[in-house]
Formats: structure tokens, sequence, C-alpha cells
């Protein structure tokens, strides 16, 4: 099966229901997308598929070909971190960080639906995404400072 991920074509060898989460983590070595709770719950596993945020655990690797997969390896980098990143870095949003990549990539796919959010808003795109250490006031936070950062480009 022909899967791109992060801009990629890569061929890998899986079954066609095998879940995207364990193609990104096993087949191809990408382990910034979390397992969580493996029923598409608590958002860990979130990367973009064609630009719009799914859940990796409940997504099978056949309804991905032919589409273009983002995960949080593919967002930024370490010298050129997305807007969202860079926002979450500096408002220190992450604790222990397990459900970070997932939110981060929940925010940018919101962010590019909804450039100028509400409260209510944020509340609503990332009530999806459990977060054990109740970061929830700093994503908020977050979220509006990675708005202002894509608005000013």
């Amino acid at each position: 099966m022909e899967l791109r991920v992060n801009g990629t074509t890569h061929e890998v060898e899986v079954e066609e229901d095998m879940p995207l989460l364990w193609v990104l983590r096993d087949a191809l070595g990408l382990t910034g997308t979390k397992y969580g709770c493996g029923i598409a719950q608590c958002g860990a596993c979130t990367v973009h598929l064609d630009g719009v945020a799914v859940r990796a655990c409940q997504t099978r690797a056949a309804d991905v070909a032919g589409a273009e997969v983002i995960t949080i390896e593919g967002l930024g980098t370490p010298d050129a971190p997305h807007p969202v990143q860079a926002a979450w870095i500096e408002t220190q949003v992450a604790q222990c960080g397990y459900c970070q990549p997932g939110q981060v990539m929940q925010a940018a796919s919101f962010l590019a639906e909804t450039p100028d959010p509400t409260d209510d808003d944020i509340d609503a795109a990332m009530g999806g995404h459990l977060c054990r250490c109740a970061t929830y006031p700093r994503l908020r936070a977050a979220v509006h400072d990675a708005a202002r950062r894509l608005a000013e480009g």
C-alpha cells in the first residue's frame, strides 16, 4: 500500500484495516502520534488527513490511500516550528506532554478553519481532547496566541 505522510510517499506492507496509528508508529517509526485510548475518545492520536484533524486509532490504512497525512513530526521543526507549536512552547502548555501532539494537531486544524476564535470556540473544538494534567487554561491561551501568530503571518 502506498501512503503519503509528511510530504513523503511510503510503500508499506500492512493490512488494509490496520489502524493508521500503528502504520505510523510501527511501520514508519513516527512515534510522535500517541496511543491513548484506542477508541477515538482522548485525542492523543490526532493527525491531519488532507488538512482535517482525524483520530489515527480509528482511521484504517486503506482509508488514507491517495490522501496527505501530516503528523506532529511533519507540522514544523525545532528550527522552524509551526505557529501552534511555538505558542505551545511559549505558553508552557505541556506538563507530562503525552496528549500534546494530538492537542497541537487539533489546534492547527481548528485554526485553519477558525482564524479568530472565541473562548467558547476553542473549548468546543478542543473539548474532545483529554489532558490528565488539566492544562486547559494554558491550552486556551496558547490557541489564542497561535491565532495571533498565524494572523501576523
